[in-house]
């Protein structure tokens, strides 16, 4: 999976996937129901820093592989869509 900068792609995708999904159901209820904010404070750090790699690793596979801007576009929309970056995985196997 890490020999290929398409398979680094898809392992940030998952992780920056992940991270996405604990802030959004596990951190941010702490924070808002249990009154725990440090919840968000680290998930969220976390997940800025996998965002931003993700965001780069989308722009170094368009350009090596030679992808359509409208590829890179697409691949940044779904991470911002809850599961959209796994849906991003399915769709990279392929190619």
């Amino acid at each position: 999976m890490f020999k290929t900068s398409v398979g680094l792609l898809r392992f940030l995708g998952i992780l920056e996937g992940i991270s996405y999904l604990v802030l959004l159901l596990i951190a941010m209820p702490l924070k808002y129901f249990l009154d725990i904010p440090i919840a968000v404070t680290i998930v969220g750090g976390l997940h800025g820093f996998l965002f931003v790699a993700f965001v780069i690793m989308v722009a170094i596979v368009k350009f090596t592989k030679r992808w359509t801007v409208l590829w890179g576009i697409w691949a940044v929309f779904l991470s911002f869509i809850p599961f959209g970056t796994f849906y991003l995985d399915k769709q990279l196997k392929t190619k």
